[in-house]
């Protein structure tokens, strides 16, 4: 079954625990869509992960639609959500909608995820205005970590907890379909949870929210700069690349590979023609 804006605002009201992964080829994401997943964020976090940046500020809405474009190809069940990159929205709400739009048109996304509360609830608005399907993000916004002085847990104070509940129920009322709490307390995400009428998806927020997202990267062991608290490693496919890699070296240099079943073969009589 096709997942879609609406099957997700159907899970929260069943009850039904939603689950996403990021993706950013065609070929992990066939795999993730094969798995069975709800649904895949194309994640700024690319530029961490796979264009080596130590943050996501440097990716490009060419970037975004460059993998974009490539993960829808190769999901055909799961939501497929575009992340719009550092300076693609927060410049006024004409640039926000203009690179919804190429999201949607040239990188073939079915929704857009954009990081903020109440300031970007304006720019909320006009995308959805625009039938551009959108998901927000509060709490640790990836985009701010200079604002923030570093990748630190959001909302601890009494101060920082109400203006998360806040934004979450602005962002509702702004017309978003889901929104991500990313690095925020448990306690506080479950009251959150239960205080808007759409989906909450967590990434280090606990189980109180009605779905869960992770990098694919990190719940697999393949990404070793750092690990952050909230990722349980479900393979160490990481280790088990590397023991590839150098079983193939190994191989080669002493002469096992291509064995006898690898090679193609010619005719020995067109083979005495050529001397």
């Amino acid at each position: 079954m096709k997942n879609t804006v609406s099957t997700f605002k159907e899970a929260k009201k069943n009850g039904e625990k939603l689950t996403m992964l990021t993706s950013y080829d065609y070929s992990t994401a066939k795999l993730v869509d094969e798995a069975g997943i709800n649904g895949i964020l194309v994640g700024d976090s690319l530029g961490m992960v796979c264009l080596g940046y130590e943050d996501t500020l440097s990716v490009t809405m060419e970037d975004m639609i460059h993998h974009t474009r490539a993960v829808a190809r190769g999901a055909k069940n799961a939501l497929i959500v575009g992340d719009m990159p550092f300076m693609s929205y927060q410049t006024s709400v004409y640039d926000a909608v203009f690179n919804a739009g190429r999201l949607m048109k040239e990188g073939r996304a079915q929704a857009v995820k954009l990081e903020g509360g109440a300031a970007v609830c304006e720019q909320i608005e006009a995308i959805v205005k625009a039938q551009i399907p959108v998901m927000g993000h509060i709490g640790l916004t990836p985009q701010s970590v200079n604002a923030f002085g570093g990748f630190k847990v959001q909302g601890k104070s009494e101060e920082a907890a109400k203006k998360l509940i806040g934004d979450a129920k602005k962002i509702e009322s702004a017309g978003a379909f889901s929104i991500v709490f990313e690095c925020i307390p448990a306690k506080l995400a479950e009251i959150i949870t239960k205080e808007v009428s759409i989906p909450t998806i967590g990434i280090g927020a606990g189980a109180g929210c009605d779905g869960q997202i992770l990098v694919y990267q990190d719940m697999l062991g393949m990404f070793s700069d750092f690990k952050p608290k909230f990722v349980k490693q479900y393979a160490k496919v990481g280790e088990t690349m590397k023991d590839a890699f150098k079983e193939y070296i190994k191989e080669v240099q002493e002469g096992n590979f291509p064995a006898k079943e690898h090679c193609f073969k010619i005719d020995e009589e067109v083979l005495n023609k050529l001397y």
